[in-house]
């Protein structure tokens, strides 16, 4: 006999349970920070997930099984695209009646958890997974302060995605309100089964180095993400620039596409096309190939909320080398799974990368660290289990 569900079943279904709106203001956003998470959170909601359209948004939908809502939502600071942006999300809200609207990026948090006070929800929570205006300067900054107090403002939780970024919403004096974080921070932890090394065979991880012109005894640096200058690109160029000079048998792998808008030193960008052992990948899907070839893990960054890079590094036993920064500065811990140095220093940044080179009894020593530490304290379950808690606990219709 076939089995099916009618559509009224499903519908009645939808309305035993509570309903979640989750947004970003890019659909890559919900694709790459909350995989997984939505589906589970589907067991217990009626999930929809907001996000400006896209190809990444039809692909959450697919992935995740939730409904999905095409709202534009711009980016940058741009008043009449913010403006109709805002009404959009009011109305939406307005017609939906959520439980719960979650906002995970500024400039969806600044005008999800405005519309949604306007817009009568009783819960507005807002994930902070990084603060901008740390870094910048003058009015701009100033701007930037006034838009989160504002964000703040309206929404009833605030959740700092690690106890670095909770130190700067209480130094700038952004909210009064409590500030929780959930498990040890980070938005959605880290599978460990899909970044684990055992996923690859040798055979597997010859052929990605032939392909890549690595050779077996050669000692890889990587990095992966944005190639700017505020992940520390220059720094790092830099840095190795000077370590290829003197010693041999060494690979920079830079995984990631470069900025048009940004403008990295012309003997940066020089460097990179010359030198023969930098090899720039370009954007990639799997980044767990390249972890899987490399010694080293460098991430040079200015500022973060709570890099997940760093992570799965360490969930690929990869030693880091981290900046003094929010986040990073959390998951590894200097001398026991990586090492941290100043932001913004290539000098220290040079003597750290020898450091692992010339010293492999440490390199090992680290590496041998990094994924216990990365599975007892962000394992992707307990985060999705301590949101979900979270979720029961302020729902003022449970």
């Amino acid at each position: 006999m076939a089995c099916y569900i009618s559509n009224k079943n499903v519908q009645k279904q939808k309305l035993n349970k509570p309903k979640l709106i989750r947004v970003a203001a890019v659909p890559m956003s919900l694709r790459y920070l909350l995989k997984g998470q939505l589906a589970f959170l589907a067991t217990h909601f009626e999930v929809i997930a907001v996000a400006s359209a896209g190809k990444d948004l039809d692909f959450v939908a697919k992935r995740e099984g939730v409904t999905t809502k095409a709202i534009t939502i711009a980016r940058k600071i741009h008043l009449l695209k913010d403006i109709k942006a805002l009404w959009s999300l009011y109305r939406y809200f307005k017609k939906e009646k959520p439980d719960i609207v979650h906002s995970i990026t500024p400039k969806a948090g600044l005008l999800s958890m405005t519309a949604a006070y306007f817009a009568g929800v009783p819960v507005r929570m807002h994930t902070f997974t990084g603060l901008v205006f740390p870094t910048k300067k003058g009015i701009f900054k100033q701007l930037l302060i006034i838009m989160d107090k504002i964000l703040c403002h309206f929404a009833t939780h605030i959740i700092p995605e690690g106890q670095g970024v909770k130190n700067d919403l209480l130094h700038y004096k952004i909210t009064s309100k409590p500030l929780e974080i959930l498990a040890n921070g980070n938005v959605n932890g880290i599978d460990l089964d899909y970044y684990n090394s055992t996923n690859f065979t040798k055979e597997s991880i010859c052929e990605f180095k032939t392909k890549w012109h690595i050779a077996n005894d050669d000692f890889v640096f990587l990095f992966v993400g944005r190639l700017v200058t505020d992940k520390g690109i220059n720094e790092l160029v830099k840095a190795f620039e000077k370590l290829s000079k003197t010693e041999k048998n060494i690979k920079l792998l830079l995984v990631g596409l470069e900025e048009k808008n940004d403008s990295l030193a012309l003997e940066t960008k020089e460097a990179i096309k010359k030198n023969p052992t930098i090899i720039t990948t370009g954007w990639q899907e799997d980044i767990r190939p390249f972890m899987q070839i490399s010694n080293v893990f460098v991430f040079p960054s200015y500022r973060e909320g709570f890099p997940n890079v760093v992570l799965q590094a360490g969930a690929m036993d990869l030693p880091c080398i981290v900046t003094n920064i929010n986040g990073a500065n959390e998951i590894i811990t200097n001398q026991i799974n990586g090492l941290i140095i100043p932001a913004k220093d290539a000098t220290a940044l040079y003597q750290a990368m020898e450091q692992l080179y010339t010293d492999r009894q440490l390199t090992a020593k680290l590496a041998a660290n990094t994924r216990a530490i990365i599975a007892s304290n962000y394992e992707q379950k307990q985060v999705w289990q301590a949101l979900l808690a979270f979720y029961q606990k302020v729902n003022t219709k449970q």
